[in-house]
């Protein structure tokens, strides 16, 4: 049996590109491991709760996703669902359309996308982000240039994008220093944890009790999910 060239020739360019991404990552890794570091350091400093905290537990791993069309597709696909069902999913999609961007999804019947885990509304969104960026309603290389509160701002203009999935992208994929997602039931419970309350905080209590943290709250942020599943007893 013949091989079919243009199939092959798009997978290697796919795999080609997870390898260069990979080895991106593994560079980025250290300078992030330096910064949550400097960041931890700088809040252990002034926060006393942190710095026990940070002795019997040490530094939190970096997350890096690389930004773009596809994270922000994954970032959908994972509301409301676990971390497993996610990826299964994802893994899915991308069989689907090995070369995921905008042109791809709005290309796809609705009816594959379906077949492939998505819920009908997520559908919806995925494909109202695809035709955003192909109008040029939206352009995420853009939001390298923006501040927190504009790029914010941009993302939960999307259908689909509130402010938590907003401020996680802009941790992990645009490497933010200073965010803070307050309304993180995680953060919540490990931050009335870490502080010894008798309720669990709210975002706008959450937000007040970590001010002192800036402008180092993302490092904090990783920190709190890490006290969260390894919590001192």
């Amino acid at each position: 049996m013949g091989t079919n060239t243009s199939t092959s020739g798009r997978n290697f360019k796919v795999c080609h590109q997870h390898r260069v991404n990979y080895l991106k990552n593994l560079n980025n890794n250290e300078v992030n491991r330096a910064l949550i570091k400097k960041g931890l350091d700088a809040i252990a400093a002034k926060d006393g709760d942190v710095k026990k905290a940070l002795q019997q537990l040490d530094y939190p791993e970096p997350r890096i996703r690389p930004a773009g069309f596809e994270t922000l597709v994954s970032t959908i696909v994972s509301q409301q669902l676990s971390t497993k069902a996610a990826s299964a999913i994802m893994g899915r999609v991308r069989d689907l359309l090995p070369e995921l961007n905008a042109a791809a999804v709005l290309s796809a019947r609705k009816t594959s996308l379906r077949k492939a885990g998505l819920s009908e509304r997520k559908v919806e969104y995925i494909r109202a982000l695809a035709k955003a960026i192909k109008t040029g309603a939206f352009d995420p290389d853009q939001l390298t240039h923006m501040d927190d509160t504009t790029a914010i701002a941009e993302i939960t203009a999307l259908h689909g994008f509130g402010p938590w999935s907003a401020e996680i992208y802009l941790m992990f994929s645009l490497g933010r220093h200073d965010i803070f997602p307050a309304n993180d039931l995680a953060l919540q419970v490990a931050l009335q944890n870490l502080k010894q309350l008798k309720q669990k905080p709210g975002p706008a209590k959450a937000r007040e009790l970590v001010s002192h943290w800036a402008p180092w709250r993302s490092a904090g942020s990783l920190f709190l999910w890490h006290f969260y599943r390894g919590a001192p007893t």
